[in-house]
């Protein structure tokens, strides 16, 4: 984009260098006063006609730009709302894994717990046995 602004920065100097240029050849150049008039005439039509022409061209440049801008906004929009979707899912996806993570970690505590509590009911009972056995033979 940039090169065609210079372009037509250069573009537009070329045309008003060259305007000036016409015009003062035209006032110096030894010729009556109704020929000069209408040779400038004549100039002026033709560059008028030379502008129209280039800013119909820039005109149709622009709004192919603008029109490719768009289709490139689109094709953006697509891409982001297509990784958008994809994000939700894989989000979706870790939450689960989480979830059944948490869930199967809560089942093997409950069970260490349950075990635990078991093992701690087995030594207490043991030890009340053998505590009873102990109290039985000094009775004896």
């Amino acid at each position: 984009m940039g090169s065609q602004n210079e372009g037509g920065a250069f573009f537009a100097g070329l045309v008003i260098g060259g305007l000036v240029g016409a015009a003062l050849a035209l006032l110096m150049a030894p010729q009556s006063g109704e020929e000069t008039r209408a040779q400038i005439r004549d100039r002026s039509l033709e560059y008028k006609d030379l502008a129209e022409d280039n800013i119909m061209t820039v005109r149709s440049r622009a709004t192919e730009a603008g029109h490719k801008a768009q289709e490139q906004v689109a094709a953006l929009q697509a891409k982001s709302m297509e990784a958008l979707e994809k994000g939700k899912i894989s989000a979706t996806e870790a939450l689960e894994k989480g979830k059944v993570s948490a869930t199967e970690a809560l089942e093997k505590g409950k069970q260490s717990a349950a075990e635990a509590l078991q093992k701690g009911k087995d030594s207490v009972s043991q030890a009340m046995s053998r505590s009873g056995d102990g109290a039985a033979s000094e009775v004896d």
